[in-house]
């Protein structure tokens, strides 16, 4: 998949005008000692420029007739035995285009010069306070230069309102990286179905879904795997996935890959013995209800409230109807006692970032879909062992079901339909 990054950076300048975008790299994480996490690129950066080394920074300057500068590690041999080939300060304009490049030692001398006469400078303030100086000495520079004639940036903007409105709206290229996580990531539910069996662990599972994930060619998970049996369905965000799991468990499984730097993020909930019991069944098929239902709604000029509150009505007639909230329904939604077990959203953005960016709410209102953006849909019950109040056969009763959706002008484009999630479909896939 070719991706022309030249058109993503060329869109940018277009809104920048004659202000300037700076955008430094993920820093590298020491795991312990001098072992490092494995790397991965910011993705405001990399989505600009392919570019997927550390310590380096991408410079946009509006206006200019060389606008695009990269600030880089230089060639290394002795390190580059250790660490593998750097692309250096050639390498950078032969390979990533850019129409500058200079070692990142120089930055800080480099930087004033490109801040000269910007109207504004688009920055992320807070994230990294040692590079806020160097950035704050760079204006300053510039500003001591006022009596010459030049100007400086006089205020510094976030650049998720530019970046990230250009990263909300899938393009072409980035859709068919999205169908293709999502494809790997669908292998690897139906073989963690398989794979669920009574006296295996968690972790188990978890191993032939990373496998999964790798021999398709994935570069990475999208975030730490869910894997939780029995009481563990009903801890959100679950991570040990140690339990040896038993027969009559139920397993929720949420879990996705990143492929091309684009997430898939998926959630099943499936039977460890392969057949659903009368209360998980009765469970499920309120949240695949809840979830169809706000599928359904998905459409452009929708916004992400409208598609919570279709998941919202359905699960919370539906815990009237077991028995374990008091309506009548009209009660249940105004004093939000489903919130006792179904207490987050229904949906997020998804795409370079599993939580993709993207502004939720415009001047205090929620924002209208647009065509292109992709979203999860993700309701879930969880009855906790201890849930006061819960009928004794619905404890212990976890369930979430979650799909990636594609935003259309007619309706929704569900990514990751061929993950299966019907009770006898998932029955099957269990089997």
């Amino acid at each position: 998949m070719t991706i022309d990054f030249k058109q993503r950076r060329q869109r940018v300048l277009d809104a920048l005008g004659s202000a300037v975008l700076l955008l430094p790299s993920a820093p590298l994480a020491i795991r312990n000692n001098d072992v490092e996490h494995e790397y991965r690129q910011d993705s405001d950066l990399f989505y600009l420029s392919g570019f997927d080394e550390p310590e380096s920074v991408l410079c946009l300057r509006g206006g200019k007739e060389k606008p695009y500068a990269l600030f880089l590690r230089s060639r290394d041999p002795e390190r580059e035995v250790w660490d593998g080939a750097r692309a250096g300060v050639d390498g950078a304009v032969k390979a990533f285009a850019a129409d500058e490049a200079f070692p990142i030692g120089e930055l800080a001398q480099k930087l004033p010069a490109l801040l000269e006469n910007a109207t504004r400078l688009y920055y992320r303030l807070g994230r990294d306070r040692s590079f806020d100086d160097v950035v704050l000495t760079a204006i300053d520079k510039v500003r001591s230069k006022a009596k010459l004639g030049l100007s400086w940036p006089v205020e510094i903007v976030d650049p998720a309102t530019i970046v990230h409105e250009h990263r909300r709206v899938k393009a072409r290229e980035e859709l068919e990286l999205m169908r293709r996580a999502a494809e790997i990531t669908r292998d690897a539910h139906l073989a963690g179905m398989a794979a669920a069996r009574p006296d295996a662990f968690e972790y188990e599972v978890e191993a032939v879904m990373l496998a999964v994930f790798r021999q398709a060619g994935a570069e990475r998970l999208a975030y730490g795997p869910i894997v939780g049996s029995g009481p563990n369905a009903t801890v959100l965000h679950y991570r040990k996935n140690d339990r040896k799991m038993r027969d009559g468990d139920l397993l929720l499984v949420d879990a996705g890959c990143e492929y091309g730097y684009y997430a898939a993020d998926v959630t099943r909930t499936f039977p460890v013995g392969g057949r659903f019991s009368g209360p998980q069944r009765a469970i499920y098929e309120i949240v695949l209800a809840a979830q169809i239902a706000s599928i359904e709604a998905v459409r452009a000029g929708v916004t992400l409230e409208a598609i919570h509150d279709a998941s919202v009505r359905v699960i919370a007639q539906g815990l009237l109807d077991l028995g374990m909230v008091e309506g009548p329904i009209e009660t249940v939604l105004e004093k939000q006692t489903y919130k006792k077990y179904y207490m987050h959203r229904t949906c997020h953005y998804l795409g370079m970032d599993v939580h993709d960016v993207g502004r939720y709410f415009v001047d205090g209102k929620a924002r209208p879909l647009d065509t292109g953006v992709v979203i999860t849909v993700e309701p879930g019950i969880y009855v906790a062992d201890n849930a006061e109040g819960a009928p004794e056969q619905y404890r212990g009763i976890g369930v979430r079901i979650e799909d990636d959706v594609l935003v259309t002008p007619e309706g929704a484009s569900v990514l990751t339909s061929d993950v299966p999630k019907s009770v006898d479909d998932v029955e099957r896939a269990c089997a």
